[in-house]
């Protein structure tokens, strides 16, 4: 059975966290092997760096090209331990967040070269590409309004990304945007300022086809 990649991505508080275990309820409903993965992270190699760029007290004076090469290093490790074994073995894989996050946020959000920004995620992920990528889209004052509730009901954990300004977050919407269009067929569009259940449906309208159509 031929393997499926599955990206999920969005601005902070989009609903990634909400609808990935939905999706991965229902695939295995339908008796299908799915393996959840995140970035930065995945690996135990991964997992360090993602510490390093998000919750480390020794990370407040990183730079923008650190940032890009040490996300870059935990996806290349990601999809060398983990992702094409699992597709190779007919797995489903599911992300949260890959290469798009990194054009948004580091290209887009930090005002990196774009030409930089391809070819290290390009050195990084070779011809490991999604099948297909769900964008959750949601206004800029949802998405505020939806940070703010998280770090107010969950306990505190410092994320470094977080701590980004308005006209940041912006520009990486803005990112997302692009790289859409850029790619319509990879990159389908949902969403995500309704009911969860809205956003679910949306979401398996996209994905049973494709589990459907995978060849045996």
């Amino acid at each position: 059975m031929k393997g499926l990649f599955i990206t999920f991505e969005g601005t902070e508080g989009s609903g990634k966290s909400t609808q990935v275990p939905l999706l991965v309820e229902r695939l295995q409903e339908w008796g299908h092997t799915v393996r959840v993965l995140r970035e930065p992270g995945g690996t135990p190699i991964g997992e360090e760096i993602r510490h390093t760029l998000k919750h480390s007290p020794a990370n407040s004076a990183m730079t923008a090209e650190a940032e890009l090469l040490l996300m870059n290093a935990s996806r290349a490790q990601l999809v060398r331990e983990l992702i094409r074994p699992a597709l190779s073995r007919g797995e489903i894989i599911i992300c949260d967040r890959f290469y798009d996050s990194t054009t948004a946020y580091q290209g887009y959000g930090r005002g990196l070269n774009m030409e930089a920004v391809r070819s290290v995620i390009g050195f990084a992920v070779g011809n490991t590409i999604p099948d297909v990528t769900l964008l959750l889209r949601v206004p800029q004052q949802v998405s505020e309004e939806r940070l703010r509730s998280r770090q107010a009901t969950l306990p505190f954990i410092r994320d470094r990304m977080e701590e980004a300004d308005r006209a940041f977050f912006e520009r990486v919407a803005k990112g997302y945007d692009e790289i859409a269009a850029a790619e319509p067929k990879r990159i389908q569009i949902i969403n995500a300022s309704g009911a969860i259940a809205e956003i679910q449906s949306a979401i398996w309208r996209i994905i049973a086809p494709l589990v459907a159509t995978r060849q045996h």
